[in-house]
């Protein structure tokens, strides 16, 4: 089974608190004279008390056209991307030259060359390495990343591959929209990034203490295209949210994960971690209620939010990474399950063995 040998997440340099971006979402969003009693209630019930952002506040204003929104996108994601995989292959005691895969995945900047092309060279990566960018993934990518690398690691046990995402949300912020769905994306967002070092089976590394990827699963559920997403335009990428979504996580999710567990001779009982995206509120509601789970089963997904906001594929990374830090480890030999959700709309499931 591949092994997760080291998980490392980083944040964009600028930190606020929230009080600080909702005046400046009112500033930029509504009128003068207008009512933000509306706002102010949305990025209250985010329960997001800090985020990050790459630029300082009062430069969002500054960006005219997706172009300049973009070109910040890529000088950030190449610095945020470079320090998250260093310090994922320095926690694993490896070298870039050790890598045999980077898979690069991002949903809210476009570049060609792909980011991951422009860290080959920086990080000393050998000029054979494979490279994979996802795009469109969105939130879930962080957990299908994960299952990729398993997948791939499968026909290359002797492999070492990276997973690196970098996702830059306040680059996606669109002045002067004051619907529901773009004031709800304001209140939940932050930056950052977030790199995942896997071993297959015939290579090992000095750490190797992270848990083993037993199988993943993915569901695609139809004619839920617009529930999660962008629509693309000339100021950039406009947020396609539905509040329908968590809806969709309750009718689904449980019967996924039941299934899922069943097809390896487990319940949801003998799962000793849950490693969940933390889409926002409501969606960690969701996924709590769909699953029946104990109260504090979520809550190192709840601190994430709170302290760093959706960090859309990063998030469930930085998630997995704060599970492997915690004083009291699952116990060795238990399964964890590792799941978000994305556009689409989708689920990915990742069996996990601690």
């Amino acid at each position: 089974m591949t092994r997760i040998a080291a998980v490392h997440g980083v944040l964009a340099p600028h930190r606020h608190a929230q009080q600080e971006i909702t005046d400046m979402v009112a500033g930029q969003c509504l009128a003068a004279d207008g009512d933000r009693r509306a706002l102010d209630r949305l990025h209250r019930g985010a329960r997001v008390r800090w985020r990050h952002t790459a630029l300082p506040l009062d430069r969002y204003g500054e960006l005219k056209d997706f172009g300049a929104v973009n070109d910040a996108f890529l000088t950030h994601a190449v610095e945020l991307g470079a320090e998250a995989v260093s310090g994922a292959l320095d926690a694993a005691g490896l070298s870039a030259r050790d890598v045999d895969l980077l898979l690069f995945t991002s949903v809210t900047g476009i570049a060609v060359p792909s980011v991951d092309a422009r860290l080959v060279g920086r990080l000393g990566m050998r000029s054979d390495v494979r490279r994979l960018p996802l795009f469109g993934l969105g939130c879930v990518a962080g957990a299908a990343g994960v299952a990729r690398l398993h997948d791939y690691l499968q026909g290359w046990p002797e492999h070492i591959a990276v997973l690196l995402s970098v996702e830059l949300c306040s680059l996606t912020f669109q002045r002067d929209d004051a619907s529901p769905a773009n004031l709800i994306a304001t209140a939940l967002f932050g930056d950052g990034a977030a790199a995942a070092v896997a071993c297959g089976t015939r290579r090992h590394t000095a750490a190797g203490a992270g848990p083993t990827v037993v199988a993943s699963r993915s569901r695609l559920y139809p004619d839920t295209e617009r529930l999660l997403g962008w629509d693309i335009t000339a100021s950039g990428f406009r947020v396609v949210l539905d509040p329908a979504l968590p809806d969709m996580v309750r009718k689904n999710l449980g019967a996924d994960v039941d299934t899922f567990l069943s097809d390896h001779g487990l319940t949801r009982k003998d799962v000793t971690a849950w490693i969940s995206h933390p889409g926002g509120p409501k969606v960690l509601d969701a996924v709590a209620e769909a699953l029946d789970l104990p109260d504090d089963a979520l809550d190192v997904s709840r601190r994430s939010l709170a302290e760093v906001g959706n960090l859309s594929s990063a998030s469930v990374l930085h998630v997995l990474r704060d599970t492997l830090a915690e004083g009291s480890r699952p116990p060795a030999g238990t399964p964890g399950l590792l799941l978000a959700m994305g556009p689409g709309f989708c689920t990915e499931l990742v069996l996990l063995r601690w």
